[in-house]
């Protein structure tokens, strides 16, 4: 690991950490600057989040955030999401993988720049 690897880790954490979108920077360091095939890039995007999420989810459950009863569709919804997906993911060819991640990057951020903040009142 050299100091550039550091660098791109720490920029992705403090934008992961502001709910900005970390992870997508973080795959496209290691597929565009380190070559890092698709799927493997993926995989290493989501063992770096946990400790991000977890202290996230940590930090709203103790702010009162965090209404168990209407997350738990989610939390269902994301389990089965995991495992169909690991299921189907060796079927993808990665340029195809490429493609799909770069769609969703641009209707991610074509969303975020369009959306209207509701104000608290």
């Amino acid at each position: 690991m050299n100091t550039i690897d550091i660098i791109a880790a720490v920029i992705s954490a403090v934008i992961s950490s502001m709910g900005l979108g970390g992870g997508g920077v973080l795959i496209l360091y290691l597929t565009l600057f380190k070559n890092t095939p698709q799927l493997k890039a993926q995989g290493k995007n989501l063992f770096f989040f946990i400790p991000c999420s977890i202290a996230s989810l940590f930090i709203y459950y103790k702010n009162g955030l965090i209404k168990i009863k209407k997350i738990l569709p989610m939390v269902f919804g994301g389990i089965i999401g995991v495992f169909a997906g690991n299921m189907f993911i060796k079927e993808i060819p990665e340029s195809m993988l490429r493609i799909i991640f770069g769609v969703f990057l641009v209707i991610s951020g074509i969303g975020t720049v369009f959306s209207k903040k509701k104000s608290k009142e």
